[in-house]
């Protein structure tokens, strides 16, 4: 009965990380409705302004926290850029000097 539980348990686990997978972007490279892709100065905006526009994803469709018209890696690039300036990244304690006894 253990054995039946435990294999039904790492079942469910693997089909619960790998149903969190990323997969491949249709879209990148290709022109949204207006202009052409984003890049990496478009996704540095998106990064920095993205706890805004969580915000407003809560309350209507029309507004997303990511740019899936996008050049790629330098648009990925931009987008962790602007988070980390924006949330200060880990360089906000790096500066923080440990009392000694």
């Amino acid at each position: 009965m253990h054995r039946i539980i435990l294999v039904a348990g790492i079942l469910f686990g693997v089909l619960f990380l790998a149903s969190c997978a990323a997969g491949p972007n249709q879209l990148t490279g290709l022109p949204g409705h207006y202009e052409s892709p984003a890049g990496f100065w478009k996704g540095l905006w998106h990064g920095f302004i993205v706890l805004f526009t969580f915000i407003a994803s809560l309350f209507t469709d029309k507004v997303s926290i990511y740019e899936v018209h996008n050049t790629g890696k330098l648009y990925h690039l931009g987008y962790l850029v602007g988070i980390m300036i924006f949330f200060g990244g880990s360089g906000r304690s790096s500066g923080c000097a440990r009392k000694r006894d």
